[in-house]
């Protein structure tokens, strides 16, 4: 009994009856069985990498590639962007990160001329469409046969950082309809860029009027999680700040006997790492320090599985069946591909149909233009044959006139003949 109790191990050993007190427990030195999971899950994650893809809504020159690299302490090249383009488009960019051992995989999606056009209904479409699109590619893999998803680059966004220009009094049409037509999509995150151009009260005042507008219009943002008591603290507090007021540097400005990333002003510097100027720290810490994996989830739990069952219920499948008794996968899609096959045969027949049909109107259409041919060549005819007979007239009349032309000639010539001839004998018989 007691061999036994020894290989069960301590933890197990507490939950038996003990028959003897005076059985010794004994502890170990190093780690015990399965305690050791989240050793082995640390150790695959960081083998493995991390992705993380931000999606960066905002006009141009708002701020948000200064942002990004405040964010991560780091200087991301990229191009800069004009006011020039036609139409809103998207730029991609991924770049490999690491920090303290731990590589991140980073994709950086940011929109390219929005809100420049003067015809702005159609500004928000694009992005709508990038995000549908990350969806649709990982529904085609996880539909394929051999899958290989641990591989597979998941280029699904995972937060939305909606940059909101400081204007100071509400927000934009083009505000409201992006991101309501992004909330089900997407974990929206709204932040005032540049909002050192705002005074304190100021700023608070847009701050409410933003969250007003967003509330009455029915707007999903992203809801900070609150796993216990704390934790939920943190969230509402956390709540309270939203939209973030951020500003972005990476120039490092003298403060006393340190140097500071910020902003040197005529009237003073302002820290973008300090919380009483702006809300850059708490924006890092709940993006990259507490809530990343949440947002992942939220991403692949919620947004994601909403997109595929919608998708999977546009193509008719379901879960049930009409008597509301489970339907496995294989029987629906026999019963699909029958519908499919009985579908294509009745448009088969229906395309069939619709053929021979306008075959006998193009033949009844050719027989009625050949036999307008036809009457027309008769017609044709009859007008030749006439034009025939009324030259061969005219020809016989011509005939006619010629030989009493030459008749009358020849008479002609026979009467000088003889004028000539009276003439000479006048002559001679006067001599």
């Amino acid at each position: 009994m007691a061999t036994a109790l020894r290989r069960l191990g301590p933890c197990a050993r507490m939950r038996q009856p003990l028959q003897n007190e005076n059985i010794r427990c004994l502890t170990t030195r190093d780690h015990f069985g399965f305690e050791c999971l989240p050793t082995q899950l640390v150790t695959k994650s960081l083998q493995k990498g991390f992705t993380f893809n931000i999606l960066c809504v905002g006009e141009t020159g708002i701020g948000k590639s200064t942002l990004i690299n405040t964010l991560f302490n780091t200087n991301l090249k990229d191009s800069k962007s004009s006011h020039f383009y036609s139409n809103v488009g998207l730029k991609v960019k991924t770049y490999e990160l690491l920090e303290r051992n731990v590589p991140l995989k980073l994709t950086i999606v940011k929109t390219v001329g929005y809100g420049d056009q003067l015809s702005k209904e159609a500004s928000y479409k694009p992005v709508v469409e990038y995000i549908d699109a990350q969806f649709e590619l990982y529904l085609q893999e996880e539909l394929k046969i051999k899958r290989s998803l641990a591989d597979f680059h998941d280029s699904r966004i995972h937060v939305c950082l909606y940059f909101i220009a400081p204007t100071g009094h509400s927000l934009k049409t083009l505000d409201l309809i992006t991101m309501k037509s992004i909330d089900s999509k997407v974990n929206i995150i709204p932040l005032i860029a540049k909002a050192d151009a705002l005074s304190k009260s100021d700023l608070q005042r847009f701050k409410s009027n933003v969250m007003r507008e967003l509330i009455s219009s029915g707007i999903r943002l992203y809801q900070f999680p609150a796993y216990d008591e704390t934790s939920a603290q943190a969230s509402a507090s956390t709540d309270g700040l939203l939209p973030f007021a951020v500003v972005g540097s990476m120039e490092e400005v003298k403060v006393g006997k340190r140097m500071v990333r910020g902003r040197q002003y005529p009237w003073g510097v302002l820290q973008v790492e300090n919380e009483n100027h702006c809300d850059l720290v708490k924006l890092r810490d709940i993006l990259l320090c507490t809530n990343m994996e949440d947002l992942k989830e939220q991403t692949h739990t919620y947004l994601y599985e909403s997109y595929r069952s919608n998708k999977l219920q546009k193509l008719g499948f379901t879960d049930v069946g009409p008597d509301n008794q489970p339907v496995s996968f294989q029987e629906l899609y026999k019963a699909k591909r029958q519908e499919f096959y009985d579908q294509c045969k009745k448009e088969e027949a229906e395309l069939k149909q619709r053929f021979m049909q306008r075959v006998k109107e193009k033949e009844a259409t050719f027989k009625d233009a050949e036999k307008e041919l036809q009457d027309k060549f008769e017609h044709l005819k009859r007008v030749q044959q006439e034009e025939i007979i009324k030259l061969e007239e005219d020809r016989r009349k011509l005939e006619e006139e010629i030989v009493d032309f030459y008749k009358m000639k020849a008479a002609f010539e026979a009467s000088q003949t003889q004028v000539c001839t009276n003439t000479k004998k006048d002559k001679d018989r006067k001599k």
